[in-house]
């Protein structure tokens, strides 16, 4: 499939696949993640494409920013491939559940300046009214469900140079301030000739995701790879894998699936959820490689996984572990598409905790590392000291720093960001992406170890801390502003939220935990979609703080891990 290397662009590369495999289905949508309940063909998405592009070109919109606001399902791949088509920056966002606080949509509108929203009638009729009301009479809703087909001989083909810009990614960034990463056509192209460097899938190839297509992984890996390489991939909502897990996996078995994965949580709810008669049903071993990627791989969950369907056929070296994220478009490193046993080393927890690599001594626990493979094609990956800004030695954990055309245009609207992010100098090398992950280099194999903000990752999903310490604060009257901390803990090999919060003094004497817990517990589900491990009630002016005011939240988990913290009470 190396004939895909010759399209500078999406556009040209799906008209190629429409003449050449017309007929083929390139997605078939499962509603319920169980029954074929819509598909596609090459020559029909090509076909809609032109004609959501044609619709947009009609309504003036090239050159502008269109919000995407879909329910799982087919439409949302037609919309964003029109957009590609109409030379109009695509935003694929969450669409807005009903009754719910439009802010977060609200804010990227904003800073996007989008003037349309693409999306389908039924969802037209429920937010158009609110939207246009928030945005201003010059904001358009679009359906694009009802398109006509014919209308694509209207379509005019833009001119698309390289460096344009195909769309915007929202990183899942503090509410108040969403960071639209500007990735180009370029990119696009490149990022994903890396990934089929590293998947090494063909036109043969069988997928299957229920990934949100609204995120990098999920869109890039998901969405476009298919087209990329001429495959068939097989798609379902999120919430019909995470309501029923098994599903993924008989997926995967019925359609003889070759490539999926997702985040480490999702094979831990396998190997949890999913019960030894419905094993029994698997057959496995058709399934070549199950990428993990999107937060800290673990150890314990690639041997549990392996060990729970080793006799459904699976074999533990199909997992391939990869890193990567939105501002280098997708993937950074992942292994070669050999089928190898994912790579593991075995160091010293204390270690780690001081920025250093080596074996554990005397009574010091270990912790076992698995690598997220080797750095793919031509990019070049350094770890850097972020605060002396010079490379580190072997066996020192530092920044992990990225150049290479897979690396995004930066932030939109935001220069000063992007020139402190995007533009990174150690020693006479320039323009790096800082991740902001922290890890090391090692035979060739790239370890994440963490995060270098106070990031939470929790089931796949990244979670700015002092949003939920927002929500928390105002949940209930005995609850002091700006005194509270949330922090992830290792729960069995698992990260789960814990909330420290201090209390106001009238309410210190006789709390009511199982109240106030239950205030905060709702409140963090209906913002945050999350439920905490554990609440620990503290005294008043008891959480650490730096000399400036600012909350610890390093010492606020080691206060609770270890019981130093001054409790007034606690809910687990």
């Amino acid at each position: 499939s190396n004939a895909v290397g010759q399209f500078a662009n999406f556009v040209d590369l799906l008209q190629y696949r429409a003449k050449l495999q017309a007929r083929k289905t390139v997605f078939s949508f499962l509603a319920d993640g169980e029954a074929e309940s819509a598909a596609l063909t090459y020559g029909e998405l090509d076909q809609k494409a032109q004609a959501i592009a044609a619709f947009l070109q009609a309504n003036q919109a090239q050159g502008q920013r269109a919000l995407l606001l879909y329910p799982p399902g087919l439409e949302f791949i037609g919309a964003f491939l029109g957009c590609l088509y109409a030379g109009v920056v695509a935003v694929p966002a969450y669409p807005p559940r009903p009754n719910k606080s439009f802010d977060r949509l609200h804010s990227i509108i904003q800073d996007a300046q989008a003037k349309f929203a693409l999306t389908t009638t039924e969802l037209k009729d429920k937010i158009a009214d609110r939207l246009e009301a928030l945005e201003g009479t010059d904001f358009h809703c679009l359906a694009t469900d009802q398109v006509e087909l014919i209308s694509g001989k209207n379509w005019q083909k833009p001119n698309i140079s390289g460096t344009d810009l195909a769309f915007l990614q929202y990183t899942s960034g503090s509410t108040g301030d969403p960071k639209g990463v500007m990735v180009s056509h370029h990119n696009l192209i490149h990022n994903s000739g890396l990934i089929n460097q590293g998947f090494q899938d063909t036109e043969a190839s069988m997928g299957v995701s229920w990934l949100p297509p609204y995120h990098d992984m999920g869109l890039i890996g998901g969405i476009l790879q298919p087209i990329y390489v001429g495959a068939t991939q097989i798609l379902m909502p999120p919430v019909a894998f995470l309501q029923r897990p098994f599903r993924w996996l008989k997926a995967i078995n019925d359609y003889r699936v070759s490539t999926s994965g997702a985040p480490n949580f999702a094979y831990d709810l396998c190997a949890s959820q999913i019960t030894p008669e419905q094993i029994r049903e698997l057959d496995l071993s058709c399934w070549r490689l199950a990428f993990s990627g999107a937060e800290p791989i673990r150890a314990v969950t690639l041997e549990n996984f392996a060990k729970t369907f080793a006799t459904a056929g699976f074999q533990k070296s199909a997992f391939y572990p990869c890193y990567g994220m939105a501002e280098t478009t997708l993937i950074v490193s992942g292994g070669n598409g050999a089928a190898q046993l994912p790579q593991e080393i075995i160091v010293s927890k204390q270690g780690i905790e001081a920025n250093q690599v080596r074996p554990a001594q005397g009574t010091e626990t270990t912790v076992t590392l698995v690598g997220s493979g080797e750095v793919i094609g031509d990019q070049i990956v350094k770890i850097v000291d972020p605060q002396a800004l010079t490379e580190c030695t072997v066996g020192e954990i530092g920044e992990v720093w990225v150049k290479g055309e897979s690396v995004a245009q930066g932030y939109w609207q935001k220069p000063d960001l992007t020139q402190q992010q995007f533009q990174g100098n150690v020693g006479a090398e320039t323009g790096f992406l800082r991740t902001g992950d922290l890890g090391f280099l090692q035979g060739g194999e790239l370890y994440i170890t963490g995060r270098l903000k106070d990031l939470l990752i929790i089931r796949g999903r990244n979670h700015y801390p002092q949003d939920i310490e927002l929500t928390v604060e105002v949940a209930h009257p005995a609850l002091r502003q700006g005194a509270g901390a949330a922090v992830s803990v290792d729960v069995n090999g698992e990260e789960q939220l814990v909330i420290v919060q201090e209390v106001e003094r009238k309410y210190a004497r006789k709390l009511n935990v199982a109240a106030v817990a239950q205030a905060i517990r709702g409140a963090i589900a209906a913002e945050h979609q999350l439920q905490p491990q554990a609440i620990c009630f503290i005294k008043p002016g008891s959480i650490p703080k730096t000399s400036s005011g600012k909350i610890r939240r390093h010492a606020c988990k080691a206060g609770f891990l270890d019981g130093s913290l001054a409790v007034v009470g606690e809910w687990q």
